[in-house]
Parts: C-alpha cells; structure tokens; sequence
C-alpha cells in the first residue's frame, strides 16, 4: 500500500543519529555539519517506487559531486520480514544504481522515527547548517503514473539549498512503500492511500 510522506517543519535541525553502513562502520550524520548541505533519503532495495527512481537518484548525485553536497541513503524495513533489504540486498542496490554514497543500515528504526519518515523513497534535504530545508519526493513520477523521472524536484531543492535559499512551499510529498516497521514501532498518523 502506497504512503505518503508527513508535514515536517522547515528549519528542523539535521537528526543526531550514528549508524553503520554496509561495512559496518559507524557513520555520525552530525559529521556531515560541515558547511556542506546534506540529502538524506530512507530507500529500500524490495521497493517499487525507489527501483523505478533509482538510476536517477544514482545521476543527481554525480551532477553534484563537485558541490558543495552530500549524500547519504538509510534503509530502515525490518530485515527479518523484508531480507531482501539487508545489507546484501541493499549493497547490490548501491552498486547496480550507481550509488556513490554511504548507505546506512537503521535496524533498530531510531533514524526513521528521528526523522519521521514515512515511506521509501522519501527525502530529506538540510541547508549546511543542519537545518530542514526540503522534504518531499524527487519529481512527479510514480511506476504507474506515465511521469517521467526526471529527478527535477529535488534537484531544484538540492541547487536551492546550496545557494542559500529557501526552498518555496509546498513541496510534493513523497509517495512509496510504507516503512516496514518493527512490531511495536509504528508512528501514529501515517497516511495511507
């Protein structure tokens, strides 16, 4: 069933979270308050939705390799009902889609209730002081809806953000899989269509 991403507050600071990637090393999300801005984005390799985004998740992040961003993709399903999204899974996603970025592994869901997402794909974009800048969905595609994926929305976020800019009100809201959640750890209020 399809989800939809919440209403998060501009100017939220970046989460204080530290999680592994798929070689087990801890990454601390505050060691990206570097004076660079951040795209976090909750992805799963089962999912539709990020599959059918993937590749182009993949070229915005070379578009942007010599500026003044970073990238970081966090799986957050529960891998014991979801294998598919552990870290085997996960590393053939990366390597498949051309991901040249740290993917983290949140297994116990601490990042994902941090950040209060919602769904996969669902991204998030912080100024390089840390703070909310964007939260919403990479363009107007969906694998049903005949859009193409082009990536615009949250390159436009990205390249506003990076320039010091507020991005403009609204921002589409994310559309995917729902996050497999841990029995019990569910939020309340997810919007399901």
């Amino acid at each position: 069933m399809a989800i939809e991403s919440q209403e998060t507050k501009m100017g939220s600071p970046l989460p204080e979270v530290a999680l592994p990637d798929l070689n087990d090393t801890v990454v601390d999300l505050t060691d990206y308050r570097d004076g660079k801005s951040l795209v976090v984005m909750f992805v799963a390799n089962h999912c539709p939705y990020v599959k059918h985004v993937e590749n182009q998740i993949g070229e915005l992040a070379r578009e942007f390799a010599e500026s003044d961003v970073q990238f970081v993709a966090i799986g957050s399903n529960d891998i014991a009902n979801y294998p598919d999204d552990d870290v085997p899974g996960a590393r053939d996603q990366s390597e498949r889609s051309g991901w040249n970025f740290p993917y983290l592994m949140d297994g116990d869901q601490v990042a994902a209730k941090e950040f209060g997402a919602a769904c996969t794909p669902d991204f998030f974009v912080y100024n390089s002081n840390g703070l909310l800048n964007y939260r919403g969905a990479l363009d107007q595609s969906s694998p049903k809806n005949g859009e193409p994926v082009t990536g615009d929305l949250l390159r436009d976020a990205i390249s506003q953000t990076i320039r010091g800019e507020v991005v403009p009100r609204p921002h589409r809201p994310a559309l995917g899989c729902g996050i497999k959640w841990l029995p019990g750890n569910q939020p309340q209020g997810i919007n399901l269509l």
